[in-house]
């Protein structure tokens, strides 16, 4: 071969390979558009990305729960005869769930913060304080003396470990969103978008934080708002790791900010407590798995622990821990949290110990024709209040709503800093065919359509009206001009249940339940708006993204 044809076949590779890396490059780099082609996180502006995002971070307190399908619901014996838990085969999407109950430490946390953002002694803020305080009056017995542990269980250092209880769901509900707002301005801190130090030591009530607010209308919020701005807290011009400007506020593409925590759905309750994740039997995916542990039975199998119990729970008549010197359960009460192994999930006590409040508004029927896939009960869709000037409506210290429960407490339904929240209407149901209505929480089972006594249904809930599948009392609570509680008990004949839409179901047994109620399965429900020494709660948040954990599986 010639030396002219040598180059020439030098520059066709040269070429070649040239072409292939721009190819290569514009296939595959992250911050080149697939769809137009322009760069993604320009320098110049235009639409700005975390292409670097790998998975969600697990967040305070958490573990990670891989979804799956199981047999919800009761397949050993109903001694009570509810028939209220008929097994289903339901499938739940990965989430991630509280290690343990929430504790008296971390709810002291969260009463100090509204103590300090709003002060009991300032108008209009006594009612948001007293609104969150545990009912700690629930340790009274009539024929028992508790005192000390009405005195002493919520505060004292003793005491610090071991799970809430007095809390209604309501409150539960209140601290899973204070709970967001704290580890979201958290995140933005570390990320550099807010000032830490301010946010410790200057937060006030014009200033609290909500994540809503922030992702929809950060500059009402904070570089809006003059006070704010005084701060430092306003929000901070990032930059990348060449110096250069990106965006000024963190948004949902940023992937700084963590999704909501709340309260786990029964269904995710249940199938979290029964940790099918390292069993692979048939018996266990078809429901035959009775407790959180391994086994039929309460007690350890195991040689160095034969013998000991499981879980903290009442073992018989005036047995509520054993014989001294040789306790059962190493408690009386509750006991700390942790005290006793986990499930396959890396949870404690999803037996024992106390019961734990859920989202679900209680029904005897689970109804899977209709959904079997993250079954919840108690959807109640609302949108932002939007100003004249389409802007969202924030809530201010002025614009704060209280609600008087059936029992007489007053508790806040917003606080400042949040967006007004209003029910849905036409303009988001019109030919849906999804949902048609703001409220569904008796959707399908307990309004005149799921009634074989349709004809027989009143339009107003008289008492007329006693065929109504769920007839709960009606108590009514009002204030007279002075601002005295003026309680009218309801005392018609005609009612025919307790159950109504304001009643959440709970699980799990208790250190005041027989073994009965360890079964992740048993379902029982409550009075939203009040509270017991037995029921706590934990906290669960949605996973976002792939099923697995990119460190746990592998797929090839």
């Amino acid at each position: 071969m010639d030396m002219k044809n040598i180059v020439t076949v030098k520059g066709l590779l040269v070429l070649t390979l040239a072409l292939a890396a721009i190819s290569c490059k514009n296939s595959s780099s992250k911050n080149s558009s697939k769809a137009t082609g322009w760069e993604i996180n320009s320098k110049d502006g235009g639409f700005q990305y975390n292409t670097q995002y790998k998975e969600q971070e697990t967040a305070p307190g958490l573990v990670f729960i891989e979804g799956g399908t199981f047999t919800k619901g009761q397949v050993q014996d109903d001694v009570m005869h509810d028939w209220n838990n008929a097994p289903t085969q339901q499938h739940v999407q990965s989430f991630y769930m509280d290690e343990t109950e929430v504790t008296n430490i971390m709810y002291l946390e969260y009463l100090d913060y509204i103590k300090r953002v709003f002060p009991p002694s300032a108008d209009g803020f006594r009612a948001i304080y007293n609104g969150a305080l545990p009912d700690t009056l629930v340790w009274r017995n009539r024929l028992g003396y508790n005192e000390v542990l009405t005195d002493n269980y919520l505060r004292h250092p003793a005491y610090a470990e071991y799970p809430v209880v007095g809390v209604s769901w309501i409150q539960a509900v209140e601290f899973a969103k204070w709970r967001t707002d704290r580890v979201n301005e958290h995140n933005l801190a570390e990320a550099g978008y807010l000032d830490k130090n301010a946010i410790r030591t200057e937060t006030t009530a014009s200033s609290n934080f909500s994540t809503g607010a922030y992702i929809n209308a950060p500059s009402q919020t904070f570089s809006g708002n003059e006070e704010i701005k005084t701060q430092g807290r306003t929000g901070k011009v990032r930059t990348d790791a060449d110096g250069n400007e990106t965006n000024v506020y963190a948004t949902r593409e940023s992937g700084v900010l963590s999704p909501q925590y709340r309260l786990p759905t029964e269904t995710e309750w249940e199938y979290a407590a029964l940790g099918l994740a390292e069993l692979r039997e048939f018996n266990v995916y078809r429901g035959r798995k009775k407790y959180p542990w391994d086994g039929q039975y309460t007690r350890s199998s195991k040689r160095r622990t034969l013998g000991d119990q499981m879980a903290n729970f009442k073992q018989g008549k005036g047995d509520y821990g054993g014989i001294a010197g040789w306790s059962d359960d190493n408690a009386d009460i509750t006991a700390q949290v942790k005290s006793y192994n986990p499930n396959d999930n890396g949870l404690y006590d999803m037996a024992g110990n106390v019961a734990e409040w859920v989202a679900d508004v209680y029904r005897p029927i689970v109804d899977d024709d209709f959904n079997d896939f993250n079954y919840y009960r108690g959807n109640v869709y609302t949108k932002n209040a939007i100003n004249e000037d389409g802007s969202v409506k924030i809530v201010t210290t002025d614009d704060i709503v209280y609600d008087t429960l059936s029992n007489g407490r007053v508790v806040a339904r917003n606080l400042p800093g949040d967006i007004l929240q209003i029910p849905i209407d036409e303009q988001e149901t019109y030919l849906r065919s999804n949902f048609s209505s703001s409220d569904n929480r008796d959707f399908r089972d307990g309004d005149k359509r799921s009634s074989r006594y349709y004809a027989d249904f009143d339009s107003d809930d008289s008492d007329s009206g006693k065929s109504k599948m769920y007839h709960a009392p009606k108590n009514t609570i009002t204030r007279d001009s002075a601002g005295n509680i003026v309680r009218e008990y309801d005392k018609s004949n005609n009612k025919t249940s307790l159950i109504s839409d304001e009643v959440r179901v709970y699980k799990g047994g208790s250190w005041k339940d027989r073994e009965y109620w360890l079964d992740p399965a048993q379902r029982r429900y409550f009075p939203q708006d009040m509270a017991t020494d037995y029921i706590g709660f934990r906290c669960a948040m949605s996973r976002v993204g792939s099923k697995t954990k990119s460190n746990t599986k592998t797929r090839k």
